[in-house]
């Protein structure tokens, strides 16, 4: 019914000529309809997830095999999800106006690329210029150790977003329980949102963040300095996270919340001041990172502000967001209350709302969100009421949400 309301808007909004600048609502990019032999591996994937899952093996292997087939299960499922449009469904965001476009700039001198990064902005490809210098220095640094090939890079960078899986799953065990997290195993791998995992640098910061999660909950469960340093390791992670993406800065609210929850307020001091290290080492380096904020958004101000109504954005974002996380975001905030994950939400909940109260959800949350959306449907394997038993694992949403991407890739063409 969501999902119906947010189509209906959109194409209301469409019908009616507001300034949404694609051709594809609520998705940035355009609509086309592909199928090819290569279409049935998708489907091959989800199939041996749910049958897996359903036949209650995943309650009886050990941990560690979960944590590895939650890693490569995510990764076969973005990239034969991909591969319906063939290799260039896996490389098409590996364009020279993407980040690899600016590779070049870097050079034999990364410092000096840092020292101009800000005044450069405007010179920098679309993809760059909205975001820290950390996705083009990646690639710059993996091309230097001898992976220049398209496709290595796109293998490269899926697989490290795949690596949020086991990291994800490691979140929710400390939290809820192995059993929750067992079951929230075909939710996290065959995940609507895997359709731009395989082709968005954003994927890193997915894993980034959920490194940064999983070491502050390990700080609460040591004392004294075995303690601080896992929450110096939480604020690093954090504060690397926030030189790839701008809004990465919101998670730390999760780190904060779960510090709260488990009340160990001291550790916000080490988590606190550790996430300044990657900001100001960059900073030293030539790159202020207040100051690129402030150029990405002049640059939003000035090239998609006037380009896409922020009133038709705000509601059909909302659309957008069903569709990349499926039905499983509804169960998931309607148990919002008896998960003891709360906190995991509470980040991402208030970077979503940010962003759509302020005016900058205009298109491409499907990629922006990416870090957030795992953490908006963690409550979905919560018990029924506070305190009840975990629920089996909501195999039936799992498969409409992976139906839901099987048809995504199959009509829509994004940019990343």
């Amino acid at each position: 019914m969501l999902v119906a309301i947010g189509v209906l808007l959109t194409w209301l909004a469409v019908r009616s000529g507001a300034r949404l600048g694609t051709a594809s609502a609520p998705f940035l990019g355009r609509y086309r309809f592909e199928i090819s032999p290569l279409s049935l591996a998708a489907p091959a994937v989800a199939g041996a997830v749910l049958l897996v899952s359903r036949r209650g093996y995943l309650d009886s292997v050990r941990w560690w095999v979960i944590r590895l087939g939650s890693a490569a299960g995510l990764f076969a499922w973005a990239v034969s999800l991909a591969l319906v449009d063939g290799l260039d469904g896996l490389t098409r965001s590996l364009t020279p106006d993407s980040y690899l476009g600016d590779v070049q700039d870097v050079g034999d001198d990364p410092l000096g690329y840092l020292r101009t990064f800000t005044s450069r902005n405007a010179e920098h490809t679309i993809a760059t210029r909205g975001h820290p210098p950390g996705p083009v220095l990646v690639l710059w640094a993996l091309q230097r150790i001898g992976i220049t090939g398209h496709f290595g890079l796109a293998i490269l960078v899926t697989a490290i977003g795949a690596l949020a899986a086991p990291l994800v799953l490691s979140a929710v065990r400390d939290v809820s329980g192995e059993i929750a997290a067992r079951h929230f195993f075909p939710v996290m791998v065959l995940a609507p949102y895997a359709v731009w995992l395989a082709v968005s640098m954003d994927a890193v910061v997915l894993t980034i963040a959920a490194a940064m999660t999983v070491a502050g909950l390990r700080a609460t469960r040591h004392s004294g300095w075995t303690a601080a340093a896992w929450a110096v390791l939480a604020g690093l992670l954090l504060g690397v996270a926030a030189l790839f993406s701008y809004s990465a800065g919101w998670l730390g609210l999760s780190i904060v919340g779960i510090y709260f929850a488990r009340r160990r307020p001291a550790l916000n001091l080490f988590s606190g001041l550790s996430v300044l290290i990657p900001v100001l080492l960059a900073s030293l380096c030539g790159f202020a990172w207040t100051d690129g904020l402030a150029a990405a958004y002049a640059d939003f101000g000035q090239r998609i502000e006037p380009e896409r109504s922020a009133l038709w954005w705000g509601l059909i974002s909302v659309c957008a967001l069903l569709l990349a996380t499926g039905p499983v975001l509804y169960a998931s905030i309607r148990k919002l209350r008896n998960t003891p994950g709360w906190p995991f939400m509470l980040g991402a909940a208030a970077a979503v709302l940010f962003s759509i109260g302020a005016g900058l959800a205009r298109g491409g949350i499907e990629h922006a969100w990416l870090p957030f959306f795992p953490w908006l449907v963690v409550a979905a394997v919560a018990p029924e009421e506070r305190g009840g038993p975990t629920p089996p694992a909501p195999l039936l949403l799992a498969g409409i949400g992976a139906l839901t991407a099987v048809i995504i890739e199959a009509v829509l063409l994004t940019p990343w």
